[in-house]
């Protein structure tokens, strides 16, 4: 048996967790910046109008 393989192997695997938590910690914060943009997008919308039949028709006939 290879020990040197086995070395390899271990640090390769412990490299590729390090990546992936990493990776990881980058979703997480562009999922979290989308959030933060789609919550801002939703606050920016005008608020309802009082009369709830205003700019809910639209004159077909001139």
């Amino acid at each position: 048996m290879d020990v040197t393989g086995i070395a390899n192997l271990a640090t390769a695997l412990a490299t590729q967790k390090n990546s992936d938590a990493v990776n990881i910690a980058v979703l997480k914060k562009a999922l979290d910046s989308q959030a933060n943009a789609a919550v801002g997008l939703i606050q920016a919308l005008p608020p309802v109008p009082s009369n709830p039949n205003v700019g809910r028709n639209v004159n077909t006939t001139a």
